[in-house]
């Protein structure tokens, strides 16, 4: 089966949840004898390969804009997909949505996955929310199939457009824990004595309510990590790297990826999620993998992962978030709880399964007339 994939910046190792969803699912249809061909954005693929685990990508040319680079990029992909002849255009995100109508009208089968109502992001001013809006409807009604990431996402499209979905979560890979630290020589932390966050550099993410939180409390020399950086550098990125300097003990680390990344995840004391806005969050479910104990806002979206009730707290209320984390960096979490979390993610956010389900959706789709 050929597939033409769209809508993301491209991968391996580019920051952005749609990108690790990506990254994942294709090298998995890719090593199951799927042709895969991802149209990337190329101010973004530092892969120096045509090629990536059996996955072609191809970068194209777009500009490196908020607001132009998705929908310019998609147009161009669109028009290039349909001289691949696929049996699928696989489109993600609501934005790109907009040319499941031009995909159609090509005489192109599609797929569009909904990872969110991005609309909802802070980011964007009113007209740009309006906008996303459309492009959202478009989606909607013009896919052959809909998939979302997340019961809440599935409840909402068929309250806003009476269309079903299929509901096939994000996913994540099970690893052994790093038996490296030479992060930790890098910036000065140590073993299961920080606090750990990860996520774009966006105001949705919360990461100025963290700061502030950790700035409340004294938290027994554990430091507060963050990974992450803006692919836009804008007023709220320099924000919080400004916000940072005054506390010795907060540690901004910049994008980060593999080894690094995997260190980080595998020895951190506690991990902390306080976004106010949410697809089905991949970086929650990595820290649940690696068996850390977690805090998360208090939203839909995450409310649809196994977390027990107290380890939420209400977006936004800074000192009930700096309570929270002083509340689970003071309690033990043994490898008992550990051990449960990891097989509770590995049965139901596994690759493999989410995969084989998608395949199952192309292969119906293909068949149709």
């Amino acid at each position: 089966m050929k597939i033409a994939v769209v809508g993301t910046r491209g991968f391996p190792g580019i920051q952005g949840g749609v990108e690790t969803h990506c990254e994942n699912l294709y090298t998995y249809l890719a090593a199951s004898g799927c042709d895969i061909t991802v149209y990337g954005r190329k101010p973004y693929m530092t892969w120096k390969s045509d090629r990536y685990k059996g996955v072609k990508l191809i970068p194209v040319d777009s500009p490196k804009n908020k607001f132009l680079e998705a929908i310019v990029h998609t147009f161009r992909c669109i028009l290039m997909a349909r001289k691949l002849h696929p049996d699928i255009v696989h489109i993600h995100a609501i934005g790109p949505s907009l040319f499941a109508p031009l995909a159609r009208l090509l005489g192109m089968k599609v797929v569009v996955t909904h990872h969110g109502p991005d609309y909802m992001r802070k980011k964007w001013p009113l007209p740009a929310k309006i906008f996303l809006k459309f492009c959202e409807r478009m989606g909607m009604m013009f896919a052959n199939q809909v998939i979302v990431i997340a019961r809440n996402i599935s409840d909402d499209i068929k309250l806003k457009y009476n269309r079903d979905s299929a509901i096939i979560p994000n996913g994540v890979e099970i690893r052994k824990p790093a038996d490296t630290a030479d992060t930790f020589k890098k910036y000065g932390i140590e073993k299961r004595k920080y606090i750990l966050c990860v996520g774009r550099f966006v105001p949705e993410k919360g990461f100025h309510d963290l700061i502030e939180a950790y700035n409340l409390n004294d938290f027994g020399g554990w430091k507060l990590v963050i990974v992450g950086d803006a692919d836009h550098e804008d007023s709220y990125s320099r924000s919080l790297k400004t916000a940072a300097l005054t506390n010795k003990n907060i540690v901004l680390t910049g994008f980060l990826t593999g080894q690094p990344l995997h260190e980080l995840y595998s020895h951190a004391g506690i991990f902390v999620l306080p976004s106010y806005y949410e697809g089905l969050p991949i970086v929650l479910l990595e820290a649940m993998s690696y068996g850390l104990s977690c805090i998360a806002s208090d939203i839909p979206a995450n409310r649809a992962i196994e977390l027990h009730d107290d380890r939420f707290v209400i977006p936004g209320d800074i000192q009930a978030l700096s309570d929270k984390i002083k509340q689970y960096v003071s309690r033990n979490w043994g490898e008992e709880d550990r051990e449960k979390q990891i097989q509770t993610i590995a049965a139901r956010y596994n690759w493999g399964l989410i995969a084989h389900e998608t395949l199952g959706l192309y292969n119906l789709i293909s068949a149709r007339d």
